[in-house]
């Protein structure tokens, strides 16, 4: 469900040039013909440290007239809305929360957000939105990938809801099958085959959980992390066996180096996205040319200073994938345990990969929320918390974001923030008011500008 590129935001139409006939008169102005005339979405951008905002049709209609309203007449805090639709626009909402861009939908990025106009997404639903503006060719179809932070359905959680798997998944299936493709890090083992190498921290989940994950949503798992090899390798293969013979794809795990480093190319539409994941933690074996494990890049703080050889294969690996594909998403496993910022060695291999054709970069491992990096105008998000785990001890265990993305062929368009708290019974669920603020601060406040309230 995907179209090609619309990264240009032209708001006049692109007229062909035209052929003279050989019949005109040499100072006779020759008939261009027909032209062929497009639109896209007329968008209302806004910074993303204001609430999400939907507009009736009429309010959006009197911004675009250019009427003064002050943002409490659209329901935010604030004074006089002070609207831009230059060149410059987009760059002043990111910095200042007071500023309304008016502008081509294909002007758009992840370091804003965009207004929906009676509930409709001028990114995600453009031929229903009802505000146009020319464009130089047509919108075509629309990508949404949706990544959840590490999913852990074993130990406590699995005790929690005995005969029921599914049932931690439950309250955000919906939005998680919503999306073309979900993804999230599966933080255990489908098998207890074997003795535990990590103590009470082996986890180990009923297999069921596959089927259940795949009518929850997920297309694709990453097992590239440091519980993988928690139960050795006959539980590994094991795992690998069980998740082939589901719907779903898995990714960073192997029976050897080369199925671990293999990349996997999934469809949204016509649209290819690329995935390539890696695991910097230790504790799942590293694998090689004979023995399963994780494709493992070491670095600090847990591996080691970081390895060069490591880094240029994952580079490698990446250039090679950006040149068969559309989209190229890095899930690394990474960073330091219980804090919002990020390692230094995870901002330099971040970089690298964006440097190497990433789209974007989304990790896990810490368990609390981290900041978002850009780089070349593009996103590395550190970590998104967990997503379903039974770390019961903090409340920042208890909360992560599911990242919801927005493609346009292989431009990503937009990026949204959803969210949630992982109650008593270990169930992830929608968080709303001032615990939902607290989670977005802590990841805002790790954040690079303009996502850093302090840049706005």
């Amino acid at each position: 469900m995907v179209a090609a590129s619309c990264s240009e935001g032209s708001e006049e139409p692109r007229t062909e040039a035209a052929t003279p006939s050989s019949e005109a008169s040499p100072t006779a102005p020759s008939d261009p013909g027909p032209t062929e005339s497009f639109e896209q979405p007329l968008a209302l951008a806004i910074n993303v440290h204001r609430p999400a905002l939907d507009l009736r049709v009429g309010e959006a209609r009197r911004i675009v007239a250019g009427e003064s309203l002050q943002w409490s007449d659209i329901g935010q805090s604030g004074a006089r809305i002070r609207v831009r639709r230059d060149a410059g626009a987009l760059d002043a909402v990111a910095r200042d929360p007071d500023v309304l861009a008016v502008v081509p939908a294909a002007t758009l990025g992840p370091t804003v957000q965009a207004a929906t106009v009676a509930g409709v997404d001028p990114l995600r639903a453009p031929a229903r939105y009802p505000l146009t503006a020319p464009a130089s060719r047509p919108v075509g179809e629309v990508a949404t990938v949706t990544v959840a932070g590490d999913i852990m359905l074993g130990r406590g959680v699995g005790a929690a809801h005995p005969g029921d798997p599914g049932a931690p998944l439950r309250p955000l299936a919906d939005r998680l099958r919503r999306a073309d493709l979900t993804v999230g890090n599966l933080e255990s083992t489908l098998s207890d085959d074997g003795v535990p190498r990590q103590g009470d921290d082996s986890f180990a989940a009923d297999p069921a959980v596959v089927g259940a994950l795949a009518a929850a949503g997920f297309d694709l798992l990453s097992l590239a992390n440091n519980h993988t090899g928690d139960y050795g390798s006959a539980a590994l293969r094991q795992t690998l066996r069980r998740i082939q013979r589901s719907p779903i794809r898995s990714i960073g795990a192997g029976v050897d180096a080369a199925a671990a480093w293999r990349p996997v190319v999934l469809r949204a539409g016509d649209l290819r996205i690329g995935f390539v994941a890696f695991n910097a933690i230790g504790e799942t074996p590293r694998a090689t040319a004979g023995q399963p494990g994780a494709a493992e890049v070491r670095m600090p703080p847990r591996t080691g200073p970081l390895d060069r050889g490591d880094l240029r294969r994952l580079t490698d690996t990446i250039e090679r994938l950006s040149g068969r594909t559309d989209v190229v998403i890095a899930l690394p496993h990474w960073g330091d345990q219980y804090t919002n910022v990020p390692e230094p060695a995870q901002r330099r291999v971040g970089a690298a990969m964006i440097d190497a054709g990433a789209t974007l970069v989304v990790g896990g491992h810490p368990h609390w929320v981290q900041g978002i990096q850009t780089h070349r105008d593009r996103l590395v998000v550190h970590s998104l918390g967990n997503f379903v785990f039974d770390m019961d001890f903090s409340s920042q265990t208890e909360e992560g974001v599911l990242l919801e993305l927005v493609f346009w062929g292989s431009e990503l368009m937009g990026a949204r923030y959803v969210p949630y708290v992982i109650g008593a019974d270990y169930v992830p669920r929608r968080a709303n008011g001032p615990r939902a603020e607290a989670t977005m601060d802590r990841l805002w406040s790790a954040s690079d500008p303009p996502f850093d309230p302090a840049s706005s």
